[in-house]
């Protein structure tokens, strides 16, 4: 399993993929909101979504696991 993680800390604003999804390296998968910037956070590598960790309005640390990939 491969994980995607925070690369800092901030609120969720939106979560583009769903569990199952078939995404691609580069693809923007969550937004984050911090210091009333948008920090997309892309897909190191090619996978499908095995679990989405967190939702809109959570509040995320730096390397906390968002997604994971099969």
């Amino acid at each position: 399993m491969k994980e995607i993680t925070a690369t800092m800390a901030g609120t969720v604003l939106q979560v583009l993929v769903l569990e199952g999804d078939q995404i691609t390296e580069g693809q923007v998968v969550i937004m984050l909101e911090s210091m009333k910037m948008e920090i997309p956070i892309e897909s190191g590598l090619d996978g499908k979504v095995a679990n989405v960790n967190v939702t809109i309005g959570d509040f995320v640390n730096e390397d906390d696991v968002l997604l994971v990939l099969e």
